[in-house]
């Protein structure tokens, strides 16, 4: 019998990497998990560029991870979400972006079946290991940008939005414009101060274009804590998320422009996606809860006047 089938049978001698089990990291007060959405409007744009400067991002940002494969291109990833967060003392309404590539654990790429983008964007990874390796996350609520560094170990710092969106408010369409505008942490506590110089902007027209409806989630999060370890967080969202997959003919709906080429997100734009058309485009948007209708007028009495109120 060989060394290989009595490890088999009997189990290996020393421990491999994966088979010890892991604490849960720590949630430090004054955060509470899960953390739940009263909201969410959510858009987001995937690029299959040239793998080799995704690696090479990767190595340095994210050593434990491997970006995935799609018939030998890397996908990078561009979200915009505005959201609104309830809690006891009141509410708070959030914007953010996420720029990411996907990627899985080094350690697991044995568990993922090998998939093309159209499968990937279509939900078919069930072990959610292909998730988000977030390169910059820009956000412009300073408690947000607190909350997604202790517990998530993202990557995430000031910026402010200028935003045209899909309303059951506004006209018929849908027309996506995020502009992502500079901002810095204010000396005051639980602020940010706004900057006027745009960093980077995008727009997905995808008003007329077939969609389909998808479960993709939970979207695996990955981040880097303050030792250095290796972070996972899944994201469930409970409706079905809409999928647009871009044709060649398509892809001028979508458009990336940078405006700071110097600023960090500018530069990783450029480096990792450059003119790279979009190989697809997926939208969420909650559901209205309530409607405040028409007035109309009453009838007045034959003897009363004015209409109290």
């Amino acid at each position: 019998m060989t060394d290989s089938a009595t490890d088999s049978a009997a189990g290996p001698a020393t421990a491999r990497a994966g088979d010890v089990p892991l604490a849960l990291p720590p949630v430090s007060a004054p955060y509470l998990l899960p953390f739940h959405y009263g909201a969410l409007h959510n858009i987001g744009v995937d690029h299959l560029v040239d793998p080799a400067p995704v690696r090479a991002v990767l190595a340095r940002r994210y050593p434990d991870l491997t970006a995935a494969d799609f018939g030998g291109r890397a996908c990078v990833t561009l979200n915009y979400q505005l959201y609104f967060a309830q809690y006891p003392s009141g509410g708070a309404i959030i914007q953010e972006i996420e720029y990411s590539v996907i990627a899985l654990p080094t350690a697991s790429t044995g568990r993922v079946a090998r998939l093309s983008y159209e499968e990937f964007a279509q939900g078919y990874d069930q072990t959610k290991l292909l998730g988000i390796a977030r390169l910059h996350v820009l956000c412009d609520s300073a408690l947000a940008i607190a909350a997604g560094t202790r517990l998530f170990g993202e990557p995430k710092y000031p910026a402010w939005f200028e935003v045209t969106m899909p309303s059951p408010n506004g006209p018929v369409g849908e027309l996506w414009d995020i502009t992502c505008k500079a901002a810095v942490h204010s000396p005051r506590e639980g602020a940010i101060e706004r900057r006027e110089e745009t960093l980077f902007s995008f727009s997905a027209d995808l008003t007329g274009l077939p969609r389909v409806p998808v479960n993709h989630t939970p979207v695996t999060g990955y981040g880097i804590d303050a030792a250095g370890r290796p972070l996972a967080g899944p994201m469930h969202v409970y409706q079905p998320y809409q999928y647009f997959r871009l044709s060649p003919a398509e892809t001028g709906r979508v458009r990336l422009r940078v405006h700071d080429a110097s600023a960090p997100a500018g530069a990783d734009l450029l480096a990792l996606i450059g003119d790279a058309p979009a190989a697809g485009a997926w939208s969420h948007q909650s559901a209205p809860v309530a409607a405040h209708n028409r007035p109309y007028y009453v009838p007045r009495s034959v003897t009363g006047g004015p209409a109290a109120g």
